[in-house]
């Protein structure tokens, strides 16, 4: 669910200060009003005393671009619902290399290590764009789930697809060329972060070449070459951490590795 940020901002009804960019965020001392998470995917079989309760023990805070949310390894202190903006969940391997494991949109829960048995977050979550969340202590957990348990049948879910679009990740990084492998996080991102603009459909958050070469197992150079080769040709567009897939159907047939109208394979 795409929240609406002006109306949101105003259901909060704060004043503070935003995320520095090095890791500290500014709690926002608001009044939190239920249609904040009305309708989100973790809470939408919640009444309104529901509602209420669970608002009661949150608070909202807002990270400017860059800044931490939480850092790989930390202790897990807290979980979270995104309400605005955008973030990047990346992990650093054994041999000191980053990956972009996914991005965090609006209306979802992140952060929620206890759930997964964990004390510690798995991950480093940094703000892509000017976000706004709320938080809950990790202690609360046990409680959120003991009651109100559809809230754990909604994370248990929202896990399994995360899971899921990890395996296809894996799958398509072992068995895929480089080109299918972009062109599929293309229109990954298209589905999730899509918004029509005149020249065609633009991904609706900051990404760069580096991100998309994490995300694919590629090298910067060579998604720069295939990124460069498909604006040549129309496919998309690039500005300053910025992409315009201007022709998702062409996108698709490289996905899929389909004919050209004309009989060829998409060209490499």
């Amino acid at each position: 669910m795409r929240l609406n940020k002006r109306s949101d901002q105003g259901r909060l009804r704060s004043t503070g200060s935003i995320g520095n960019g090095r890791g500290k965020a500014g709690d926002v001392a608001a009044q939190l009003d239920r249609l904040l998470i009305q309708g989100l995917d973790p809470f939408q079989d919640l009444s309104g005393e529901d509602l209420d309760d669970v608002l009661f023990h949150a608070r909202s805070r807002r990270y400017a671009k860059n800044a931490t949310v939480f850092q790989q390894g930390g202790e897990a202190e807290a979980f979270y619902v995104l309400l605005d903006g955008r973030l990047k969940v990346v992990q650093m391997t054994a041999d000191g290399q980053q990956v972009v494991v996914r991005f965090v949109n609006p209306g979802e829960l992140f952060g929620i290590a206890a759930a997964i048995g964990r004390h510690d977050y798995p991950a480093t979550a940094v703000a892509a764009a000017e976000s706004v969340a709320l938080a809950w202590d990790m202690s609360y957990w046990p409680a959120l789930v003991s009651r109100h348990p559809s809230v754990a049948t909604n994370a248990l879910r929202m896990v399994g697809s995360r899971l899921q679009e990890q395996h296809t990740r894996v799958r398509e990084m072992s068995t895929q060329r480089v080109e299918r492998r972009i062109a599929h996080v293309l229109l990954r991102l298209v589905r999730q972060a899509g918004r029509k603009v005149d020249a065609g459909i633009e991904i609706g958050f900051p990404i760069t070449r580096q991100d998309l070469a994490e995300m694919t197992g590629a090298t910067l150079f060579t998604v720069s070459r295939v990124m460069s080769a498909w604006e040549q040709s129309g496919l998309v567009e690039g500005g300053r951490q910025q992409i315009v897939v201007r022709d998702p159907h062409g996108l698709v047939r490289i996905a899929e590795d389909l004919a050209e109208p004309s009989g060829k394979k998409a060209s490499t």
